[in-house]
């Protein structure tokens, strides 16, 4: 059974910092590219971040550059997204896919694999 379970997310004053995981399984780890995307009360689903399978390319929205940084650790099937310099604007469930295909992939509709999210709350 496929399964990816971020976890991480909480509530965290402005200024602070959270690390979410996503630990994955079922599935063969190292060859999906994957992603964090994050959905706020009433909008839409956005991409924030996503790593690549093969070289290790990544890509960030322009919303969270120099804040945010995406790894992973293909040897425990987890990928991590480290947030710093959180603020209010950055609230909002949190998800990460899985995408078999291959370099950095951006849109939502080729990714295959979700997770079930988690909240991240940035109070002011």
């Amino acid at each position: 059974e496929v399964q990816l379970v971020e976890s991480g997310g909480g509530l965290v004053q402005a200024g602070g910092s959270l690390r979410l995981s996503c630990a994955a399984s079922g599935f063969t780890f190292d060859g999906y590219a994957i992603g964090w995307f994050r959905q706020a009360p009433g909008k839409e689903r956005e991409g924030v971040s996503v790593i690549s399978s093969t070289d290790g390319n990544t890509y960030y929205a322009d919303s969270v550059k120099g804040r945010f940084t995406i790894s992973r650790d293909n040897a425990k099937n987890t990928v991590y997204l480290q947030m710093n310099s959180l603020k209010p604007e950055d609230t909002a469930v949190y998800y990460c896919a899985a995408s078999w295909r291959v370099g950095v992939v951006h849109f939502q509709y080729e990714y295959d694999y979700w997770g079930q999210g988690t909240q991240v709350t940035v109070s002011s």
